[in-house]
């Protein structure tokens, strides 16, 4: 299987791609999608949706921030997971942002959750993938997120801290953290 690559721009009007974005992640861990198409153009977001064929398959959405690439958002549709979409997706990403180290966000595995296996298998698919814990972690509305990286750089909750300023500047009703 190779997958196609589209960018997504401004102006892109996908509903399936806007209806997986909805869906993969909950309300409280998302910018509303047409702010997020405004973003584009304002900040170094890099949207990108993939196809195997014309099967669309998930979407990225990476954060270009000074000396770190931050994925911020990626998904697969739901009916195609574990069939190796994502290992292709994540291997693109790590070719494509090798330069500099790639950070990922994932709901931590160690918080007490309905959906603890989820998270858990999430993070055994990026350690298994040459990422690491970088132990910083931050709470938002009552879910702990954990840093995961690939690269050399020791990424501290400043950093943390320091993206998640920069956003707020373009997503004004970013959650703030409520610990650590």
């Amino acid at each position: 299987m190779m997958l196609t690559e589209l960018k997504i721009t401004p102006t892109t009007n996908l509903l399936h791609v806007k209806k997986l974005y909805y869906t993969a992640f909950p309300e409280e861990e998302r910018v509303p999608y047409n702010r997020m198409l405004q973003l584009i153009d304002i900040i170094p977001l890099d949207f990108t949706a993939y196809y195997d064929g014309t099967l669309f398959v998930g979407f990225t959405i990476v954060f270009n921030y000074k000396s770190l690439n931050w994925g911020w958002y990626f998904a697969v549709d739901e009916k195609l997971r574990s069939k190796g979409y994502g290992q292709q997706i994540l291997t693109t990403l790590m070719q494509r942002y090798s330069a500099k180290p790639l950070i990922i966000d994932i709901e931590s595995p160690t918080q007490m959750s309905e959906n603890i296996q989820i998270r858990q298998r999430r993070c055994d698919f990026y350690l298994r993938n040459g990422f690491r814990h970088t132990y910083v972690e931050r709470t938002f509305e009552g879910v702990t997120f954990t840093i995961l990286i690939k690269g050399d750089y020791n990424f501290t909750l400043n950093d943390y801290d320091e993206i998640l300023n920069a956003l707020r500047k373009y997503w004004h009703g970013m959650p703030q953290p409520t610990n650590n």
